[in-house]
């Protein structure tokens, strides 16, 4: 969905776990190693924090704007759904968002860019001013608990919906990749939309392969 904006998928051709080994990233080593917490905010000092919605998130707010739709649960952590115009309370942020950062010990919470300004400053791996915890960018790492109350959020809209797309995932991911799921197993119709195969094609009632920046708008102005 991000990719126009400049941000790189995951699993993709040119995907970031292409690049980077995502064993590096795991919770346990970021809590325990200080090199891996120094190696993550030196990643998020490089970018991404800047970046701007593209004509797919801004379909999908026109989705909203239309009436259209009841839910946008989001594998992405960049924020772009709500910058677009999506209502906070609209967007169910599975794995969590990197514009917020929280002290792993007490929980304290900070945006992003107050922790990456004390690591410009010379603060490799900053640590919580209240506690002297781990402070640690809102996004879910491997070996992480997905948020409950998010996930129950997304499964109750999957549960009430009368329609289903899933847009730019391959769906190779779980317990997320249920969350379409979900619907379909209640027989309402699921579009996938997404350049290249995915995981639910065999499953989807219909399956478009293209860029999610053409063909969201293409959906929403028949709407």
């Amino acid at each position: 969905m991000s990719t126009a904006s400049g941000i790189p998928d995951f699993r993709g051709p040119d995907g970031v776990w292409n690049r980077v080994d995502p064993s590096e990233f795991t919770l346990r080593k970021f809590v325990e190693n200080p090199e891996t917490r120094k190696k993550s905010w030196a990643m998020r000092r490089r970018g991404g924090l800047d970046a701007q919605p593209n004509a797919a998130h801004k379909a999908v707010a026109e989705m909203w704007s239309k009436g259209r739709l009841s839910a946008c649960a989001t594998q992405n952590v960049d924020g772009l759904h709500q910058q677009a115009g999506l209502p906070d309370a609209l967007v169910i942020e599975v794995h969590g968002n990197v514009h917020r950062s929280h002290c792993l010990g007490c929980a304290e919470t900070w945006l992003t860019t107050e922790i990456l300004d004390r690591v410009a400053g010379g603060e490799a791996d900053p640590h919580c001013e209240h506690c002297g915890s781990v402070i640690k960018p809102a996004v879910i790492s491997f070996g992480e608990q997905m948020p409950m109350l998010e996930m129950e959020r997304a499964f109750a809209a999957a549960d009430e919906c009368n329609a289903v797309i899933s847009a730019g995932s391959t769906l190779g991911v779980y317990p997320a990749a249920d969350i379409p799921l979900q619907a379909a197993r209640r027989g309402v119709p699921y579009v996938v939309v997404n350049q290249g195969n995915t995981a639910h094609d065999d499953i989807a009632n219909v399956v478009i392969s293209g860029d999610v920046t053409q063909v969201l708008p293409a959906i929403v102005g028949r709407m």
